[in-house]
């Protein structure tokens, strides 16, 4: 068994988080099994067994009692839905939380099968700030594998405890988690001949929702800034669409230009210095990009096709977009400056709504044959494609920001004609297995998802 210490990017000063410590992981180097492997998923390997985990509540006097356990809910809630672990029954555990605050009976965890088990605490400070501890331990290794303290402002423990869940996924999984997310999606109610689209926005496990526009005029495709404060999105309300930036935390919008056409699909650059777009003009649409800060418009194509949908590598010296330029609507990649366009889809259908992976090894996309639609990712050359889910209506493909999880909207056909279903959104493994519905007020439609929360 190896020692080692999950880091923790130290979250921003608005949400007042402050002060993680590494937890002291060599104390009980001298109890470590050296002979057994390190306890580890591979999730590499697509459909895994679940690992056992348990996962009492966090000890805490009076009030913060119950902060403990919504805590401990929260984190197993995360891990659960990642499909990689398997919590247990907190009925089962032998050993009270309250005894946790040491080093653990192991052979109590053991005789429950637990693999991994995590402990931990919170704790009221003198100065109004909550303190919670947790540690992570190996149960047949009998080793602490990390163990972090966070201090923050008591209505921040939600999020706390999807910070908890990251670390424990990075360390057992070896990669980063995504649980410290957020989704902005667009929320639709009414008939569907006067629908109403409005922008909304809510953690990745769908809590904190809230509405981010009014509406009073139709929004579409949001998608966030690499800084997570922002998100561009298209509007209908006035006689032409128009492209705003709207930032999260304060509410304000901005218009950022009046085009002399439509305008479809905005994306940020990867460094967010630039929206990228497409734009119709004269009956051609072209993609375009404009610099947020000299307003500057750039014509990446030149084409009577159609070309759209726009999406950067995450070096942004590439651009994934669909296209109908070789008759029927298609995959293709071009340089940042719109050299080199080249195709990189070939199978039977049409391609559309692509995202490039921010691991930057995969694309997704939505494709459409034989009156199905369906979720595929391929390598950025066209190589390796493969279908992930289908049905009536799935749709618009955004990624996690470790690049290991897909969001999606599916649609129900509800009569003959394929018409008025039920518009939800839903995440699948890039497997192809544990496919779950994130639960939403309303209808759903073209989710992004954030990158991790600063």
């Amino acid at each position: 068994m190896t020692h080692a210490a999950t880091a923790v990017r130290l979250p921003s000063a608005l949400l007042r988080l402050a002060c993680l410590a590494i937890l002291g992981l060599a104390a009980l180097a001298g109890t470590a099994r050296e002979t057994m492997a390190e306890l580890r998923i591979d999730i590499t390997r697509g459909r895994v067994q679940p690992m056992p985990i348990a996962i009492p509540r966090f000890s805490g006097a009076g009030p913060d009692a119950a902060t403990g356990g919504e805590i401990a809910q929260v984190v197993t809630a995360d891990l659960e839905r990642s499909g990689f672990f398997r919590p247990l029954d907190q009925r089962s555990f032998l050993q009270d939380p309250q005894a946790l605050r040491g080093t653990p009976r192991f052979q109590d965890w053991r005789v429950i099968s637990a693999q991994a088990l995590v402990t931990g605490s919170v704790e009221r400070m003198g100065d109004g700030r909550l303190k919670v501890e947790f540690r992570l331990w190996d149960v047949f290794a009998e080793q602490q594998m990390t163990g972090l303290a966070y201090f923050t402002q008591p209505n921040n423990w939600r999020r706390i405890a999807h910070i908890i869940a990251d670390a424990i996924y990075k360390r057992i999984t070896g990669e980063e988690g995504y649980f410290d997310t957020r989704i902005v999606y667009v929320a639709e109610s009414g008939p569907a001949n006067q629908r109403t689209k409005r922008l909304a926005i809510m953690d990745q496990d769908g809590f904190n929702h809230r509405f981010l526009t009014d509406g009073s005029s139709l929004v579409m495709t949001p998608r966030f800034s690499p800084t997570a404060q922002e998100i561009a999105y298209m509007t209908f309300g006035e006689r032409q669409p128009k492209v705003y930036v709207l930032n999260i935390d304060t509410g304000r919008r901005e218009a950022i230009g009046d085009f002399p056409g439509m305008t479809f699909a905005p994306r940020f650059s990867p460094d967010g210095n630039k929206v990228i777009m497409s734009m119709s003009s004269d009956g051609n649409t072209e993609i375009y990009t404009m610099d947020l800060r000299s307003r500057a418009m750039q014509r990446l194509t030149n084409h009577p096709a159609i070309d759209t949908s726009p999406s950067y590598s995450p070096t942004g010296r590439e651009i994934v977009f669909n296209s109908d330029r070789g008759g029927a609507q298609q995959l293709y990649v071009m340089g940042a400056d719109g050299s080199g366009v080249r195709r990189i889809s070939f199978g039977s259908g049409r391609y559309a709504t692509p995202a490039w992976s921010p691991r930057g090894d995969l694309i997704a996309f939505t494709k459409m044959e034989g009156g199905k639609f369906s979720i595929g990712v391929m390598r950025p050359d066209g190589s390796g494609e493969r279908i992930i889910t289908d049905g009536f209506l799935v749709e618009s493909p955004t990624w996690a920001p470790n690049g290991r999880v897909l969001m999606f909207f599916r649609q129900q056909s509800t009569d003959r004609g394929g018409r008025g279903g039920a518009s939800r959104l839903f995440t699948i493994d890039i497997s192809g297995f544990n496919e779950r519905e994130v639960l939403t007020p309303q209808d759903a439609s073209d989710p992004a998802w954030s990158p991790l929360i600063p």
